[in-house]
């Protein structure tokens, strides 16, 4: 998960457009944020736990001078949720000073760890500060530093830095993660998603290349492709639930793409219903594409507390139940009716279990789930915090299984054939070993969310 973005513009308010930019990213993390600016070579960063609107005021943004800036919405998938973790974070290293903020996750961080560790004092027990310490510790001219370290780096990363007035930014050889490039009035923009492009005004231009390093100084942009394209990867969990519905994906609009994947789970799993409605937000499009294919009406059903976050994304299963509980309530005209409720995938199924729950208290006579991916079986080494499989639902269970655990008259997925389809790209472009557990890269063996913090 995570949301990055970055500027090079000596005649903005870069501090101010991050911000913004940050803004339209806030789904992607809500743990901390924090933007690091660079004037004529300065780097200055604050960060820290907490939204955006929280971290950030006018008073602060005002005194975030620059001509370059970066920033970061963090949500962890390695190292645990505390300031020291919070990104952009700083390396000062023998060669060079780095602020880098990262949205993936490193698949050989413990090797990377152990052969850093004599010389190079590492302060953060995230994955990301070992990619700046290598940056700000090779001796070589800032390209061939970061070329360098982009050969020893292993898994899912799409970074923004800046480093000696150069704002870096580069993605690995798979592009698991989304990183674009866009441009205002001429002047280089990077982001994790279209909308934050489209937020703060900029014209999205294109992709940053799987494996391609990219750097924006006085002389402008140049980029180098520094690894191999390896087989597309991007992440087909970005399709159905992170990414923003008003983002492209690789030119394709992931509301549409949301919107056919209801269409095609109508086909698939159709059912006798008076209503349709969404788990909102992201299972909204979904929603829509089930009734304009069947002609039963839509209801919001759902009204969602827009103050409460995500609560897939909150890193502690209590706080993941009490804000499933804090963020929707039913609307009396579900009372007596047969409800199709249709979400975009149900992970450790507690949040799907209690709205199940709500919509019968609330007198729904039939409550018929219908999710828009397929069941979500295997862990995530690349950046989105799966957790253990044995806390996945679907894991082991058949979809009845499932439907009993959750209370629903009826449970269909998506196959994973219509959700392929419905994305627009073929499987060979696609990481979805989330739902199939055949990964594209060699994992670790032990992948433990907290693996580098100390021992209590």
């Amino acid at each position: 998960m995570c949301g990055v973005f970055g500027i090079r513009s000596p005649h903005r308010d870069v501090a101010r457009i991050t911000y913004f930019g940050l803004f339209a990213l806030q789904h992607r993390g809500q743990e901390s944020a924090g933007i690091a600016v660079s004037d004529q070579g300065r780097l200055t960063v604050l960060r820290d736990m907490g939204l955006v609107t929280q971290v950030f005021d006018e008073q602060n943004l005002s005194g975030l001078h620059g001509d370059a800036a970066i920033g970061h919405t963090r949500y962890s998938t390695t190292g645990s949720t505390q300031w020291s973790n919070a990104q952009p974070l700083v390396q000062h290293g023998r060669a060079r000073t780095v602020a880098l903020g990262h949205n993936g996750n490193l698949t050989n961080a413990s090797e990377l760890r152990d052969e850093l560790a004599e010389g190079v004092k590492l302060s953060a027990t995230s994955d990301s500060e070992l990619i700046a310490a290598l940056i700000a510790n090779d001796t070589a001219p800032l390209e061939d530093a970061v070329a360098s370290a982009m050969h020893r780096l292993e898994g899912a990363f799409s970074i923004v830095a800046l480093s000696e007035g150069t704002l870096i930014a580069f993605r690995d050889s798979f592009g698991f993660r989304p990183l674009v490039l866009g441009r205002i009035d001429g002047e280089w923009v990077v982001a994790s998603e279209t909308c934050a492009l489209d937020l703060v005004g900029a014209d999205t231009v294109r992709e940053v290349v799987p494996g391609e390093l990219v750097l924006v100084d006085d002389e402008g942009l140049r980029s180098r492709q520094v690894v191999d394209r390896a087989d597309g990867a991007l992440c087909i969990f970005e399709f159905f639930y992170l990414a923003r519905p008003d983002s492209r994906l690789e030119g394709v609009e992931v509301h549409g793409a949301r919107v056919r994947m209801g269409e095609r789970l109508a086909a698939e799993a159709p059912v006798d219903a008076d209503l349709v409605l969404p788990i909102p937000e992201s299972g909204t499009p979904a929603a829509i594409g089930f009734a304009r294919a069947t002609g039963i009406p839509f209801s919001e059903g759902l009204i969602k507390n827009r103050y409460v976050g995500r609560t897939f994304i909150q890193p502690e299963p209590g706080l993941r139940e009490q804000g499933a509980k804090l963020k929707y309530n039913p609307l009396a005209e579900v009372a007596g009716k047969r409800v199709v409720a249709v979400d975009d995938s149900i992970v450790r199924g507690n949040t799907t279990r209690q709205i199940v729950q709500m919509l019968f208290e609330a007198g729904a006579s039939e409550v018929h789930m219908r999710i828009s991916s397929p069941p979500v079986v295997g862990q995530c080494f690349y950046g989105i915090d799966l957790a253990d499989p044995n806390e996945m639902i679907a894991n082991g269970k058949t979809v009845d299984e499932v439907r009993e655990h959750i209370g629903a008259t009826s449970l269909a997925y998506l196959s994973l054939e219509g959700l392929q389809a419905s994305t627009q790209r073929p499987a060979s472009q696609l990481c979805r070993a989330c739902l199939t557990r055949e990964y594209p890269t060699e994992i670790p063996r032990d992948a433990k969310k907290l693996k580098f913090e100390p021992v209590a």
